[in-house]
């Protein structure tokens, strides 16, 4: 039986991007009603962990809690790494998209985004997370493609289309056609990443101890894939000495963050290049003409399009609304009976 002839969307059925950083949820019929962090915060009850906060008021508290409340990210590289709290985690949304919890059961069906190189038992996990948070059916479809579909590449038609996702775990790069993956890479290089190199690079160069939350908002502020060209941009920053273990605010500018985060950048790089270098001529043809898309959290970092139109020779653009393309896509295929190729059972 074709998928979707019996997978056919209810109001209340379900498309989730389920990413490491931010979780986002299409409501058939609605489109988007939910994004935010993908972050629980669990309070130590008579010895039992209670969900706390959930979302946004979650992140909130991150690196500010009390002894007895720890916040939690429950996926890591874009696959769970916590399966009892990514369940409350997803239950507290499906709850949220009905306007709150309810005596009766609801049992939506759903299409959850998977990274393209994710084994079958983090794909089971997954499967098994929706399941037990009250899914009725759960399809799993590539984030890759999914960010394809969303950014409104023709990946139904028989030419090659190249996207590059760049959530806050894993990079994909995928080149798609005729509804599927021609060919496909990950590496697991993403916005985490980045926050990770900001904050070695702080206390490397400046004796400076900064968290998660103030790597994120240097990120956003001063993140960039090459130095500029022109008069740099520069935040004020506070956090620990090292030294003298007291508070203190230095001054960073876009260079150094630059230089913090070129690794990376290389690594994005590279896995583009592995991709062209594996794909078949007539669909290497394809990409020529119509280019490399970027989306994801990742792709809003500054350059970056520079930076891999200077590598590939190709023409690079980022599509409109990248931190949505992935929720997006996995939306019509929720929605889209002729795109029911798209999906899996896990």
């Amino acid at each position: 039986m074709p998928i979707l002839s019996k997978f056919g969307f209810r109001s209340h059925d379900l498309a989730i991007d389920l990413g490491t950083v931010n979780t986002l949820v299409y409501v058939a019929g609605r489109g988007i009603v939910i994004d935010e962090p993908s972050a629980v915060a669990l309070e130590l009850r008579d010895g039992i962990p209670r969900v706390f906060a959930v979302g946004a008021d979650a992140k909130l508290m991150m690196g500010k809690t009390p002894e007895n409340i720890r916040t939690i990210r429950p996926l890591r590289d874009g696959v769970i790494a916590d399966l009892d709290v990514a369940e409350q985690m997803i239950k507290h949304f499906i709850d949220k998209v009905h306007g709150g919890a309810s005596r009766l059961q609801r049992r939506p069906r759903m299409v959850i985004s998977v990274p393209t190189g994710s084994t079958q038992v983090e794909r089971r996990a997954i499967r098994q997370a929706a399941l037990s948070a009250g899914a009725s059916e759960v399809r799993l479809i590539e984030e890759a493609l999914a960010a394809a579909l969303g950014a409104g590449l023709p990946i139904t038609a028989p030419t090659g289309s190249m996207v590059v996702d760049i959530g806050g775990g894993t990079t994909e790069v995928a080149v798609l056609s005729l509804s599927g993956l021609a060919y496909s890479s990950s590496a697991r290089v993403g916005g985490d990443k980045f926050d990770d190199a900001i904050i070695s690079h702080i206390r490397r160069r400046h004796n400076l101890l900064v968290g998660e939350a103030t790597a994120e908002r240097i990120k956003i502020a001063l993140g960039a894939a090459s130095r500029p060209h022109e008069a740099e941009r520069r935040l004020r920053v506070k956090g620990r000495d090292l030294v003298d273990g007291i508070p203190k605010e230095i001054s960073i500018g876009e260079a150094e963050i630059a230089d913090a985060l070129s690794d990376l950048v290389g690594q994005i790089v590279e896995a583009v290049l592995r991709t062209l270098s594996e794909v078949k001529p007539e669909l290497a043809a394809d990409v020529v003409d119509q280019g490399i898309v970027l989306t994801g959290g990742g792709a809003m970092l500054a350059r970056l399009d520079e930076v891999l139109g200077m590598a590939t020779g190709l023409p690079v653009m980022v599509a409109d609304a990248p931190l949505l393309c992935v929720a997006l896509g996995a939306g019509l295929a929720l929605e889209n009976a002729s795109l029911r190729e798209a999906l899996s059972e896990g």
